[in-house]
């Protein structure tokens, strides 16, 4: 039997998965599920740590103590490796991956019976698609993590290369397919075509765009207004208006960096701020935020409102409830494509940048296959479709392909 374990580390979800008598078999890494949510819960009191949908329940229920998400993002920045105090230890983020994929190693031993020396780990084409030198630190600093985790070896395959082989069978046409994966931290392509019982890949490509980015604009576009955001402050001298600065909004739209927005110097600048403000109760709400840590429920309430919204729900809605009885912001799919419409031109020149380094023309495409859960986003299927008039589209187990794909790879 094999020693290697297929992983998907995901900017929002990850998975495991090994091949059985040829055919991908995907471990339950948590109970009554293939998947879990790429998040980790630090307890107050100092006990165990606990990842995946029980770190989202501890938060939720209003336990004392940290949550973090999309530590995928942070590998090739120098943020990776500073320590900071979380829940009373010293830790930097490179640890907390490290004990996430301990943790998925633990597991998928205890569910198979087997001993994992070996990683075959899906990443990104690019993991910063403008600097080649963070690209490349991303890469070590994530097989920096495996070993620190426990295995001996890790290889690496390109996402939607992977799931290029787990969708071989979608590509019925005989021509050629497009594999666009749009996860939560980026957004890469493959240009493919069946070879017999393998798959040749022509090119592949990939942006630093995903999921988080579309929240964090909704975040900002929609619920961030409701707590002094795009405000204005009064002069503590003279007279006239000031902007409110942006940095700490950004901050709290941007699932990896919510956790460093609570500081005693942040809550400091706020009650500042608070008193020049031309909308006090606005900053109020934005108070009672930090003062309650609800950064990541407010996240969860844009996430959810997103998707309501992209997917035609009757009544969509950011619901703010937890920071003020009642608060909502509006939003609606007319709304949404405005606030993402400044993406849409990325993804379509990207996937056409893939199909050029293949030297396919876009009117040549068979087979459009979607992969990753943001590509349920409206806007991505109707750009691929813009772009390659001609393909079909088929949707990819949106959240388990790659995992699949990585499966079948090891028997390479």
């Amino acid at each position: 039997m094999s020693d290697i374990l297929a992983i998907d580390f995901g900017t929002s979800n990850s998975a495991a998965a090994i091949l059985q008598d040829g055919r991908p078999h995907r471990i339950p890494v948590e109970a009554g599920s293939e998947t879990l949510p790429t998040a980790v819960f630090f307890p107050a009191d100092r006990g165990a740590m606990r990842i995946g949908s029980a770190a989202g329940r501890a938060l939720t229920a209003g336990e004392e103590g940290r949550y973090m998400r999309a530590l995928k993002s942070v590998l090739g920045d120098p943020l990776l490796h500073e320590e900071r105090l979380i829940e009373k230890k010293r830790r930097t983020l490179s640890d907390v991956i490290t004990a996430f994929l301990t943790a998925m190693r633990e597991r998928a031993e205890a569910e198979t019976g087997r001993r994992f020396s070996r990683a075959l780990s899906g990443r990104p084409v690019q993991f910063h698609s403008k600097d080649a030198d963070k690209d490349r630190q991303a890469e070590a600093d994530l097989r920096a993590c495996y070993a620190a985790a426990g295995f001996e070896e890790v290889r690496f395959l390109y996402e939607p290369e992977a799931a290029a082989l787990a969708a071989r069978g979608l590509n019925d046409t005989g021509g050629t397919g497009l594999i666009v994966d749009i996860g939560g931290g980026t957004s890469d392509f493959s240009v493919f075509r069946n070879a017999g019982a393998s798959v040749e890949i022509l090119a592949s490509h990939g942006i630093r765009l995903g999921g988080t980015d579309f929240d964090r604009m909704v975040s900002l576009s929609h619920a961030m207004p409701l707590l002094g955001y795009g405000g204005t402050l009064r002069r503590e001298m003279g007279e006239g208006l000031l902007p409110v600065p942006n940095a700490l909004f950004v901050d709290l739209a941007t699932w990896a960096r919510i956790p460093f927005a609570y500081t005693a110097d942040t809550r400091r600048e706020v009650a500042a701020m608070a008193r020049l403000a031309t909308d006090r109760a606005a900053f109020a709400r934005l108070a009672t935020l930090l003062e309650a840590e609800l950064g990541h429920d407010l996240a969860f309430a844009v996430e959810s409102g997103k998707i309501d919204a992209n997917m035609g729900a009757a009544d969509p809605r950011i619901r703010m409830g937890l920071i003020e009885r009642g608060l909502t912001a509006e939003i609606d799919a007319a709304s949404l494509n405005a606030a993402l419409e400044r993406y849409r031109g990325d993804l379509r020149e990207a996937a056409a940048e893939t199909l050029s380094r293949a030297g396919v023309a876009p009117g040549d495409v068979a087979v459009i296959v979607l992969v990753g859960g943001s590509s349920l986003m409206r806007m991505v299927s109707e750009e691929m479709c813009a772009l390659c008039p001609s393909a079909g589209v088929r949707m990819s187990e949106a959240f388990t392909a790659v995992v699949d794909g990585l499966a079948l790879a090891t028997a390479e």
